[in-house]
């Protein structure tokens, strides 16, 4: 069983954290015609992949659940990737945030794969 005690301890969930923060962050700035569409849409994919990690882990007593929870997060990042294309093309973020973050998203996703390739030695009985 890996050594984590919670899924607060997984470097993935740092990582999808930090970056659903940064989102926050940045998307204060985008203008108030997006604040229902685009803000909102991005800050609830970021924040998805968290909560999405939160429940993986606590169903890791079921393989088919733990893996279904640990898709949704990987697409959420997927979606999240989608949504800074977007706001790139429409000129709201710089060219080092996009660059960083789709990085960032890319590492997230490749945590979450390892996470489903090694399934069963997250699994609890």
């Amino acid at each position: 069983m890996p050594l984590a005690k919670s899924y607060k301890d997984l470097n993935v969930y740092r990582n999808a954290m930090e970056a659903a923060f940064e989102i926050f962050t940045i998307t204060k700035g985008f203008p108030s015609e997006e604040k229902y569409s685009m803000t909102d849409q991005i800050r609830r994919s970021s924040r998805s992949v968290c909560a999405n990690l939160a429940e993986a882990w606590r169903k890791r007593r079921y393989k088919a659940a733990f893996i279904a929870k640990l898709s949704d997060a990987e697409s959420e990042a997927a979606e999240t990737q989608s949504w800074i294309a977007i706001a790139d093309k429409c000129g709201y973020l710089s060219e080092s945030f996009v660059v960083s973050m789709n990085d960032r998203y890319d590492h997230i996703m490749s945590q979450i794969t390892l996470m489903i390739d090694t399934v069963d030695s997250w699994l609890i009985s």
